[in-house]
């Protein structure tokens, strides 16, 4: 087991995730603020869901011997369109979520920090569904009534 590359892994995740979760905590305020209640809960929850995850990698960080480090995170556009914002969050996850499963593979001779990864990447492909899902969704029933149900 490289528990150097197992903390890389991880701090690297732990670092982007936290973005992440702030961008949701945004979002889903300006969401709220344009009366879209349902939508802004949905994206507190995930925000408050990713911050569980950003806690397990630095726990499992801690475990390995590692510091968890505060590392700057790239800037993240915010948008006060919920459709856009919806396709740009799933672009992310169809991109990131297979980087994210060799990633986890590549650690298989960690256990814990492979199940860790492999529980994220499963949460993450869970909410590229939602994403897909949602947009369906609006083609199917029409933007104005898909907005009606997220007051």
């Amino acid at each position: 087991m490289d528990k150097q590359k197992s903390i890389q892994i991880l701090q690297a995740y732990a670092t982007g995730l936290a973005a992440q979760s702030l961008q949701h905590k945004i979002e889903s305020k300006i969401f709220a603020a344009q009366g879209l209640s349902k939508l802004g809960e949905k994206y507190a929850e995930h925000a408050a869901e990713e911050m569980e995850w950003v806690d397990k990698f630095i726990d499992r960080i801690i475990d390995l011997g590692g510091c968890p480090k505060v590392e700057a995170a790239p800037e993240m556009p915010v948008c006060d369109d919920p459709v856009g914002y919806i396709k740009s969050d799933l672009e992310v996850s169809v991109r990131e979520v297979p980087i994210l499963m060799e990633l986890t593979t590549s650690l298989s001779d960690d256990f814990k920090t492979y199940d860790i990864l492999r529980a994220y990447a499963l949460d993450e492909e869970e909410d590229m569904y939602w994403s897909q899902g949602q947009l369906e969704l609006i083609e199917k029933i029409g933007l104005q009534n898909w907005l009606t149900k997220q007051l």
